[in-house]
């Protein structure tokens, strides 16, 4: 059928990660490849034991249609909880969401038009910019260092191209794992300060952390209202119910993603909200993330250990927490055409291309996820990837 399909689906291909996923059928392929919690994280009899609490004390009200502003309980918990980061709302601030990518789907919604700019980190998440490229923007990189994104550069950009949106990932960030240092955050609260330009502040990471101590949100700092702080409980208690939340201090940009959430789909569920509100209120969230933090820290030392096994052309990140290493190899090593033998071999990643805004560069990166995989796969699949790595000639 001659079909005439919207003009933003031009060069889009889908999600990179979702096709990957479709090649490990084979259960002897090792992958690296996903950013899914560990299945010992997911407390399938405390959510039960949560859901059956919620519904037999307000079961009517969970089960029919409610407000698209979101379950009122869990706005209050969740405002509770992100003052833990310096982050403070009132109830009426927080937008309950269904995942994180709908949260960045009702930003794009509410503030971008074809061709608008947006400044966004490089490397960056490839599904944030999958939605980005949805929108139709206009796609412009800001490089990175060990510390996150560069202040004067992130200046001169927003000078040089007067985005309408910046996207930042602070805190052990997908894909590199790096953290934006404190400085780095206040510095970019005062360059949002001085130019009319909207900051969201992605950061559903931020609670896995290993070493270190934590940092305080970049909307901690925000005197503007205009950095919207985005936050998923995917990471920390269950990716499948699709609970995230939007911080918005800004009245009328509120109203504009309550509408636009309105005509996607009417609201977040009303049951897996008011579970995520049970489970923030029952005080054993903070036990529960040192548990996984705990597990998630060994399985982040046993693969820079094999890593360190790997030629020392190998350039990987160190991270202080989060579920993804990154690793750069020599300019002329083509990860992104080795994945299929990587595949043969058993074992599977994510080619680093796809996390950049230019096609086709970077092919000498990959990303690594360790939070899904046992301390024995950890160390089988990465000596298959490193004896491939080497029979390739890298040394």
């Amino acid at each position: 059928m001659d079909i005439q399909y919207a003009k933003r689906f031009d060069g889009i291909t889908g999600s990179v990660i979702r096709d990957i996923f479709k090649l490990l059928t084979n259960p002897d392929i090792i992958s690296f490849a996903g950013g899914n919690p560990a299945n010992s994280a997911l407390e399938s009899d405390v959510i039960s034991a949560f859901a059956q609490q919620v519904l037999a004390q307000n079961g009517t009200q969970i089960l029919q249609y409610g407000q698209t502003e979101g379950y009122a309980p869990l706005r209050e918990s969740a405002a509770e909880f992100y003052k833990r980061v310096g982050v403070t709302a009132r109830p009426e601030q927080v937008l309950p969401v269904t995942g994180s990518t709908q949260a960045l789907d009702l930003i794009c919604k509410a503030l971008l038009d074809p061709g608008d700019t947006m400044l966004v980190e490089s490397p960056t998440f490839l599904g944030a910019l999958q939605t980005f490229n949805l929108y139709q923007a206009n796609l412009v990189a800001v490089d990175t260092d060990e510390e996150g994104v560069i202040p004067e550069l992130l200046e001169e950009k927003i000078k040089a191209h007067n985005p309408k949106l910046i996207y930042l990932i602070p805190t052990f960030q997908n894909p590199t794992g790096r953290t934006l240092s404190l400085e780095r955050r206040k510095r970019i609260a005062k360059i949002v300060e001085k130019y009319n330009v909207v900051v969201i502040e992605d950061d559903p990471y931020r609670d896995l952390r290993y070493a270190g101590e934590p940092l305080p949100a970049i909307k901690a700092f925000d005197t503007t209202d205009r950095i919207l702080y985005c936050n998923s409980f995917s990471k920390i208690i269950s990716p499948g119910m699709r609970v995230a939340a939007i911080v918005c201090t800004e009245p009328t940009l509120m109203r504009k993603l309550v509408i636009g959430k309105q005509s996607t789909d009417l609201h977040t569920p009303a049951l897996t909200q008011a579970v995520m509100d049970a489970y923030l209120r029952a005080g054993t969230l903070e036990e529960h993330i040192r548990v996984i933090s705990e597990s998630y820290g060994r399985q982040m030392a046993k693969m820079q250990g094999m890593l360190e096994t790997f030629p020392k052309s190998v350039k990987y990140t160190r991270p202080e927490g989060g579920i993804f290493l990154w690793c750069e190899l020599p300019e002329d090593f083509n990860a992104t055409e080795l994945l299929t033998q990587a595949t043969q071999a058993g074992v599977a990643y994510i080619p680093g291309t796809y996390f950049y805004t230019v096609k086709g560069a970077h092919h000498n990166t990959m990303r690594l996820n360790f939070s899904n995989a046992s301390l024995e796969n950890i160390e089988k699949g990465m000596g298959r990837l490193r004896d491939l790595f080497v029979a390739q000639g890298l040394k």
